[in-house]
């Protein structure tokens, strides 16, 4: 007897970049709210936890390339969201700092997090659990892609 030919669904993969897309639908209406992006929020959450950053430490801690990233922040920057500015220490570093603008949206977005998490349907622990599990399996993708 032949084998089931397999359906995206029998993939943790598709089933991971499903979710995600599930998850900008929740987010859709809160981020119309401030503006901007998925990924636009997500420089701006990296900047509230920890201002003034180079280029360069955003895309690590966002896993995006500079040619993705820059662009994102042009437009940040055209919002008057962020400032970007040489390093006077070293030219070739770009920082990257909230506006006052910014700053404030911090306000808004304080409950995001609280909303998204609850739309899951998942306890706390239960989330904390998921959230380590494909936080490891990222690790391992990523040092078994060299």
């Amino acid at each position: 007897m032949a084998s089931k030919a397999p359906v995206p669904d029998d993939f943790i993969c598709f089933a991971v970049y499903s979710t995600s897309h599930a998850f900008n639908q929740v987010y859709k209406p809160l981020l119309k709210i401030l503006g901007v992006t998925y990924p636009q929020y997500l420089v701006l959450v990296s900047l509230w936890a920890k201002d003034d950053q180079t280029v360069g430490s955003l895309g690590n801690l966002l896993f995006l390339e500079s040619n993705t990233l820059t662009p994102l922040l042009k437009r940040l920057e055209g919002l008057d969201l962020v400032m970007r500015n040489r390093d006077p220490d070293d030219e070739r570093q770009v920082r990257v700092q909230l506006t006052k603008k910014g700053d404030t949206l911090r306000d808004k977005a304080r409950d995001f997090p609280s909303c998204v998490d609850g739309a899951t349907g998942l306890a706390p622990d239960a989330l904390r659990q998921l959230r380590e599990a494909i936080i490891l399996v990222r690790a391992t993708l990523l040092k078994e892609a060299g």
